[in-house]
């Protein structure tokens, strides 16, 4: 049974867990809306030492003062009129789904790319628009209806560039919700895809590919190939129509070959070194003639 929300709201519970989620957070803050409870995963080793570190939700709550759990019963043990969650990695249970009402942010165009990794999806799938849904929260995986959405075009957003921005936008309409009302919520409608976590395998590029496609997984984020057996990491790089052997890198350019096209690396990062522009990489890489990246 899914909880609508009333139409008053003041008080409300936060189910978050990483940095991209705390934004959301400080909002409903800033807007006079009373938080009693912050619920965020458990303390987890975020360094080389064994000592826990709360996570970038739960850290923020506890500047602001704000009480916080790692149990989602915890929701259940004071009023709330809502309970708004944005990226909070777990699977919520039906004993609290059925007393309170949930709403989700989530970051595509419901029902393409439920689940985990919708934004990455869209880019690599070359999708030309996304954007982010204020919707229910039901036990089936971003099932539940839509009380609204935001669109945008991806262009040549990079993975972080659209995350900051539908975060924002769908924080906006989540404000607009709870200021002026929920109203009803429309049923998904249209083909279902699922947005499935991104293998390291799938961040290789393929230097066979056109580039276009080679740009899509730099721009998702941790692309990598290799040259001489070690890893190089692509941190931006721009397609070109220019003409060369899949793989071969122009040292005067840096630009690389494709199955159709080029991509001209821009920032790399060579295997146990910081991140450098691509002209200093290439100056220092000792590259022969005939060397290809990715073989």
């Amino acid at each position: 049974m899914t909880v609508p929300p009333p139409p008053h709201i003041g008080r409300v519970a936060y189910f978050g867990t990483p940095a991209l989620a705390v934004a959301p957070l400080r909002a409903l803050v800033e807007a006079g809306l009373e938080v009693p409870v912050v619920v965020s995963a458990p303390d987890k080793r975020r360094g080389r030492g064994p000592a826990l570190s709360p996570s970038p939700v739960k850290a923020w709550a506890l500047e602001a003062g704000l009480a916080t759990s790692d149990d989602p019963d915890a929701a259940l043990l004071t009023p709330v009129d809502l309970a708004v969650v944005v990226a909070y990695g777990r699977i919520l249970r039906a004993n609290v789904l059925d007393r309170i009402a949930f709403v989700n942010l989530h970051v595509s165009l419901l029902p393409r790319w439920r689940g985990a990794a919708p934004i990455e999806r869209a880019i690599l799938a070359g999708d030309e628009r996304t954007g982010v849904c204020v919707m229910e929260v039901t036990e089936g995986l971003d099932e539940g209806a839509v009380y609204a959405r935001a669109e945008t075009d991806i262009d040549a957003k990079t993975t972080d560039d659209l995350r900051a921005e539908l975060v924002e936008a769908g924080t906006q309409l989540l404000l607009e919700c709870i200021r002026s009302g929920f109203g009803p919520a429309i049923p998904q409608v249209g083909e279902v895809t699922y947005a499935s976590k991104i293998d390291p395998s799938e961040r290789r590029i393929d230097w066979g590919g056109p580039a276009a496609r080679a740009d899509r997984v730099v721009r998702v984020g941790g692309a990598w190939t290799t040259l001489a057996g070690k890893r190089l990491k692509v941190l931006s790089a721009t397609p070109t129509d220019v003409v060369a052997a899949p793989g071969a890198l122009d040292v005067a350019t840096g630009s690389v070959g494709c199955g159709v096209g080029s991509l001209t690396l821009v920032t790399v990062q060579p295997e146990g070194r910081a991140a450098m522009s691509a002209a200093d990489w290439v100056r220092g890489a000792h590259v022969s003639a005939g060397d290809r990246l990715g073989s």
